[in-house]
């Protein structure tokens, strides 16, 4: 695929992947084997019918094409764009044995842009059944249920803590990643079925759970919430000025527009230098959020090798294109300060591979007298996340020992009425993944509502 290039793109914030063209696009469609068997379905977590849409765009049947891909996703321009097909439907993919697997993103990505550019929305004739149900977060979880809940009749409302819905889609994504404009064309899609978005609702502190069953009168609530608490290492120093999560950093800049100031109210003072802490595809946004705001000198800090990255290989060849800085096999012991209560550096020790843990993973231990120190004037850690607590302390939600809500295989919850599904049940995951949990829980509570299911 087409891409800006590299000592252009890191001065803007400006999508970076092109996108194809209709030649490109049916060159990559005409290499799908159309297999009778196809692993790239049991592949996907919400388990699009993958040749039958490629099969289409082969025929030029654009908007059928769209049609059928539309049957089990509601948000293909996004998915296009930051799902893992890699490690999903790609992995399996036949072409893929012998040869590069046939992009499947990049032909839904283009499927997508083309319907939005087209004004094409999803055809559903729905007949209203009654009953009303409630989604809290409006993320790829909650929106994805929303919408199989919505097209079987039922009346939805979701809603959502911060101003703008979306979810980590807004705030953890950058523009030059996702853009604005095609989360607004997706989630446009999703009202047109009737599902109503309230913002600016901290379910847990205006109302409750229960008072949503009860006086609220809804049937069912679905919690997509998410896992948007951060993680620190809890080394010496992590009180310091300039010490910023990943979450933090990245929503005052997709969501509050930090990096407009001072056109837009939100300040983010970063420095000359940054260190981020990890090196998943949220550390690779925050590097190169951090580089497009003028910093100077970005080094991205993982404790394990450049193989164990767990972020994707194209999110980690973009930000060495930028000029991001990897220091692999490094691990922070300690976050140094200025003697005035600002950051100036980390102290680091030099790690190597050991022995397998119990996971099977290649333990890193500390190489002896190995500790160096480096500059930074920030430091944003992007070591993964736990849950947000308000759900589990505020309702009489059930929750595992890590503080995720419990949940049974039809993703209820200890509450009759209540299911829940996504990354505040597995912890952090995928968009594709959330969604997949959205579209189970909606088929459980459609099957408890005894409505035939979408």
């Amino acid at each position: 695929m087409r891409e800006q290039n590299a000592a252009v793109r890191r001065g803007n914030f400006d999508e970076v992947a092109l996108g194809y063209n209709l030649k490109e696009a049916l060159r990559e469609a005409e290499r799908c084997l159309d297999c009778s068997r196809p692993g790239c379905v049991t592949g996907c977590p919400v388990h699009i019918d993958i040749p039958a849409f490629i099969r289409l765009i082969r025929a030029g049947k654009y908007r059928e094409a769209y049609d059928h891909l539309t049957e089990d996703t509601v948000l293909p321009a996004v998915c296009g764009r930051v799902c893992r097909q890699e490690d999903q439907c790609e992995k399996d993919c036949t072409v893929g044995k012998k040869l590069q697997a046939v992009a499947i993103g990049r032909l839904e990505r283009w499927l997508g842009d083309m319907a939005i550019e087209k004004g094409w929305h999803q055809k559903h004739a729905i007949r209203p059944n009654g009953f009303r149900v409630g989604i809290v977060g409006s993320g790829p979880a909650g929106l994805a249920c929303a919408a199989d809940l919505a097209r079987s009749g039922c009346e939805v409302i979701i809603y959502e803590a911060l101003h703008r819905p979306g979810g980590v889609l807004r705030y953890g994504i950058p523009e030059f990643r996702l853009p604005d404009q095609v989360i607004e064309a997706e989630i446009a899609n999703l009202l047109r079925l009737g599902v109503k978005v309230q913002c600016d609702t901290l379910v847990g502190r205006l109302f409750t759970l229960e008072q949503m069953l009860g006086e609220m009168g809804f049937d069912a609530v679905f919690v997509g919430t998410g896992a948007g608490y951060p993680k620190f290492m809890g080394i010496p120093g992590e009180g310091l000025n300039g010490v910023l999560s990943a979450n933090e950093f990245l929503t005052r800049c997709n969501l509050m527009g930090a990096h407009r100031f001072p056109y837009c109210d939100t300040p983010v003072n970063l420095g000359r230098t940054v260190a981020v802490i990890g090196a998943g595809n949220t550390a690779m946004d925050a590097t190169r959020v951090a580089l497009r705001m003028g910093v100077e000198k970005v080094r991205c800090v993982y404790r394990r090798s450049r193989e164990e990255s767990p972020a994707r290989e194209e999110e980690v060849r973009h930000a060495e294109e930028e000029g991001v800085e990897f220091l692999w096999l490094t691990n922070p012991v300690e976050i140094l300060g200025s003697g005035e209560g600002f950051v100036r550096g980390i102290r680091c020790v030099r790690m190597e591979m050991g022995e397998p843990d119990e996971t099977g993973r290649r333990r890193p231990v500390p190489v002896p007298d190995s500790e160096f120190d480096i500059e930074a004037d920030s430091v944003i850690y992007a070591i993964g996340t736990n849950a947000n607590p308000i759900m589990g302390q505020t309702s009489r939600l059930e929750l595992d020992k890590r503080g995720y809500i419990r949940t049974n295989e039809r993703l209820e919850t200890s509450i009759p009425g209540v299911f829940a599904g996504g990354d505040i049940v597995t912890g952090a995951a995928t968009v594709i993944q959330a969604m997949g949990a959205g579209r189970r829980a909606a088929r459980s509570i459609l099957n408890r509502l005894g409505v035939r299911t979408c």
